[in-house]
């Protein structure tokens, strides 16, 4: 059996923190998945048009295996410069990769979302992205909140309001995975014209507000939308406390993808950077045989992406003219 965990969280794996900043004029912000001591690491990216750093470092031939950090972040390529205060803090902590001479470089790779047009004020011709870096890495901590936080502020999901979403599963013998996800797709997360979230069958514990089976097929499968082409790209890491190479992590977060095409439609496209970090904490020992426990980490993981994309969207509300899924459907908060 396969469970959500207690908090329902990517923190639900012992070891990881989670903060988010945001600026609230300018519509953005950043999120920061900080590991209590680095982590095995890899990553893999699907959509056309990623914006990311420091990903051919997580590549199995390189020489860096693990991480301090991940920032995911507003901005378009502006939000790069997050990972830069993330890597200030965790240096100011005495964290990072070790040199020769005695000086450590702290390891964090990042990803972006383009929400330059959710029709923010400008912010004055100096970034905030480094600044909020610093704030979320400040904020980090088991609990946090999720919809218009952080990364996923100025997020769109198709016609939707996207956000910030999170989930985990745990299995009876104790196989723990979590995904923290930022919703900015082109394609949409819903059945067209209903409130179904195509992701509806993964639904745990009422985190979808009670999803119920479609009433039938949809009728028209076509791409019925489409809002500018520049507003795509939905990121994310996925955590698991057991303990995975480079190799078996990259595996993993190859099939986290198939998260993406359960939760959204279209996905992959050429407008989208969809990509995926996973984290290994290495407190539980890969089970044997490990081409098989990898294979169901990899399912656990695809399964909680699919779920984490659908919560981001159903927790985030409406700004400015991009309505919520809440709004839309006249969907009650779960737990509200």
């Amino acid at each position: 059996m396969i469970r959500s965990g207690p908090r329902n969280l990517i923190t639900d794996i012992d070891g990881i923190r989670v903060g988010s900043a945001r600026d609230v004029l300018a519509r953005t912000g950043v999120t920061v998945v900080l590991p209590d001591a680095p982590a095995v690491a890899a990553a893999d990216v699907r959509g056309g048009a990623p914006g990311t750093r420091e990903i051919d470092v997580l590549d199995p031939s390189c020489l860096v295996d693990h991480v301090d950090a991940v920032a995911m972040s507003g901005g378009s390529a502006f939000g790069l410069d997050a990972a830069s205060g993330v890597m200030t803090w965790l240096a100011a902590q005495g964290r990072g990769f070790p040199t020769a001479n005695g000086a450590r470089v702290p390891i964090v790779p990042a990803a972006i979302i383009y929400d330059l047009e959710m029709g923010g004020e400008d912010w004055g011709g100096v970034p905030p992205f480094r600044t909020l870096g610093l704030e979320a890495c400040e904020a980090a901590a088991p609990d946090f909140a999720l919809g218009n936080q952080g990364a996923g502020l100025g997020a769109s999901a198709g016609p939707l309001k996207g956000g910030l979403g999170s989930v985990s599963a745990v299995s009876d013998d104790g196989v723990e995975v979590g995904a923290l996800m930022v919703a900015n797709s082109m394609g949409s997360v819903v059945m067209r014209d209903t409130p179904t979230f195509w992701a509806w069958a993964f639904e745990q514990d009422g985190e979808l507000g009670g999803q119920q089976p479609p009433a039938a097929a949809p009728s028209d499968l076509d791409f019925g939308f489409l809002r500018g082409l520049a507003t795509q790209t939905t990121i994310g890491v996925v955590a698991t406390s057991t303990a995975l190479d480079v190799g078996q992590a990259k595996r993993v977060a190859m099939m986290a993808h198939d998260g993406f095409a359960r939760a959204i439609r279209p996905v992959h496209t050429p407008f989208d950077g969809d990509t995926i970090f996973v984290l290994s904490t290495g407190r539980r020992p890969l089970d044997d045989p490990a081409p098989a426990a990898i294979a169901r980490i990899g399912m656990m993981a695809a399964d909680c992406v699919a779920r984490a994309i659908a919560r981001a969207v159903y927790e985030a509300e409406t700004l400015g003219d991009v309505r919520s899924y809440r709004e839309t459907y006249g969907v009650i908060a779960a737990g509200a």
